[in-house]
């Protein structure tokens, strides 16, 4: 057989297959894109309604705490606008307040006592009012703001007084909520309320207030879902999801001509690779095929392993560029999972020192709000225990998983109380190291405990001494607190936040035996606790949790 013969027949061979394969992976490859395009698009919309919504509920919530405040149940309207302008000076929000017969009563977006008219979108209010629910209007154009708005309105109400408590806020401002999503390619995400009127968006500002102009006949019926709209001779791919406590929709949208773009230019790519891969196909099949093609499409696998997160192993190849790739594929992999389980433990370390210290200051804020006299003593109280609780909190940084030593959080929470006279302090015990519950709970009583020496007890007299000591007594710690004051005169005794944190939390978290005693000399305090509700977690523990 001649030499040619044989050559066109290899061509042959090698260029049919190819052209197939290509014509296969171009028509696979415009399925993917499509449903690339429509998973992300139909993500991001979801994303964007559960940002809505979160910016509602927390609206809502902010609400629901003004409606505890005690200047509004007793009708206190001044003090109650100074509170609600203090609470909403750092957010985008303001506050209306409406009697039954919707009269404004205050705007904090004008000053207290200005004359104010009736409300430009009343049908909301007089919803929340006789239904008793909390309700959320459209957007509509505000008299007082003199833009585009919309309310959140929550109702109040004694037994004898009927409020209506309404946080409004500028459209506009829900724009930049909502801007921060990761739209490319030419999408624009819109938030249509129920009249069909654009709420935000990130297209133009210039739409806010106007009807969506891909509903033209207004909003349509049915659920939302994805689909194709004709306007003006241009189609839009849209994808609308409804945001369940408004009642408005998400519609994340895009020219199809745009989101066909990309996959036009990735056919024409791919078409004019293929016709190349074809003519080296011909020239280089029998030589090459047999030595690449079994290993490229192993590497394959072991990649889209790697994409999903799977184990990939090195394996042994006779092309040292290839056995190179699979020796960085499985390295690659083992970095991968190991980032992936350093990533979970950090993100669940995160979440539960945070949960925990959110659930700290919340006890400190109500327990300060319950026995402060004034806001001026509030602030006070409160913020030299959240300063308390910071030094702890350093500690606990700078200790890590190890925890925190006793020694350490006394100096810390002692020294801002201590007298210059350093004789006038002394700390005595063995090493004993706590852990961040146990830390941050001991380090509030501490600094209650510093903070009423200072003001009645071994810190405020002139020749007083504060002597702590602790020693582990089996399987308990003993901590005592002694104030020696030459003429002490004991203080009538108070139930205030120092009280409510040795009892509830020493006593309730740390399982404490509690005794106080007042003698002529000062006042001592001795706290009992099982040590095993004090130690830092076994090392086996956190690698549990670190890689479990």
């Amino acid at each position: 057989m001649p030499v040619a013969t044989l050559l066109a027949a290899l061509v042959a061979v090698a260029l049919i297959p190819t052209l197939l394969f290509i014509a296969v992976l171009l028509e696979r490859n415009n399925r993917t894109q499509q449903d690339i395009l429509t998973t992300l698009a139909e993500a991001t919309a979801g994303s964007i309604s559960e940002t809505v919504d979160r910016e509602l509920v927390s609206m809502v919530t902010t609400l629901r705490v003004l409606s505890t405040a005690r200047s509004l149940l007793l009708d206190n309207q001044r003090e109650f606008y100074d509170r609600a302008a203090v609470a909403l000076e750092q957010t985008n929000s303001h506050l209306i307040l409406f009697d039954e017969d919707l009269n404004q009563l205050f705007n904090t977006r004008v000053p207290f006592g200005s004359v104010l008219g009736r409300p430009s979108d009343p049908g909301p209010i007089e919803l929340a009012l006789q239904s008793g629910n909390t309700v959320v209007s459209n957007a509509f154009y505000g008299q007082t703001a003199q833009k585009w708005v919309f309310n959140v309105i929550v109702p109040w109400t004694d037994g004898v007084i009927d409020r209506a408590l309404v946080l409004t806020q500028n459209a506009e401002d829900l724009t930049s909520v909502i801007a921060g999503q990761n739209l490319r390619g030419g999408w624009n995400a819109s938030v249509v309320d129920g009249n069909g009127v654009v709420v935000a968006t990130t297209f133009m500002s210039s739409e806010i207030g106007k009807p969506f102009f891909l509903w033209p006949n207004g909003r349509p019926d049915g659920p939302p879902s994805r689909t194709t709209i004709s306007v003006q001779g241009e189609d839009y791919e849209t994808i609308a999801i409804n945001s369940s406590l408004s009642g408005w929709q998400v519609v994340v949208w895009s020219p199809s001509r745009i989101v066909a773009a990309p996959q036009i230019r990735a056919l024409q790519v791919f078409a004019l690779g293929g016709i190349l891969l074809a003519i080296l196909s011909a020239l280089a099949a029998w030589v090459l095929g047999r030595q690449l093609s079994r290993p490229v499409r192993e590497l394959e696998a072991d990649a889209r392993r790697l994409g999903s997160g799977e184990a990939v192993v090195e394996k042994p190849y006779g092309v040292a560029e290839i056995a190179t790739i699979s020796a960085a594929l499985a390295e690659a992999s083992r970095d991968r999972q190991q980032a992936e389980s350093e990533i979970r433990f950090l993100m669940r370390e995160v979440a539960h020192r945070s949960k925990n210290q959110l659930t700290v200051v919340s006890s400190i804020a109500k327990q300060t709000a319950r026995h402060a006299p004034d806001l001026v003593a509030f602030q006070d109280s409160f913020q030299k225990r959240v300063q308390g609780l910071a030094r702890s909190t350093d500690l606990l940084i700078a200790g890590g998983a190890a925890g925190v030593e006793l020694r350490e959080l006394l100096e810390a929470q002692i020294e801002v109380f201590r007298p210059d006279e350093e004789a006038r302090l002394s700390l005595t015990g063995q090493r004993v190291r706590l852990s961040h519950q146990a830390a941050q709970t001991i380090g509030l009583a501490v600094h209650e405990l510093a903070t009423n020496a200072a003001k009645y007890g071994a810190f405020a007299a002139s020749n007083g001494h504060l002597a702590v000591t602790w020693t582990i007594e089996g399987d308990r710690l003993a901590i005592d607190w002694q104030e020696t004051v030459p003429g002490f005169v004991a203080q009538e005794e108070g139930r205030g936040f120092g009280s409510e944190v040795i009892e509830r939390m020493l006593g309730g978290t740390l399982d404490a035996e509690i005794e106080r005693t007042v003698g002529p000399e000062g006042l001592s305090w001795r706290f009992v606790m099982p040590v095993e509700k004090l130690q830092p977690e076994p090392d086996a523990v956190r690698a549990e949790r670190r890689f479990g």
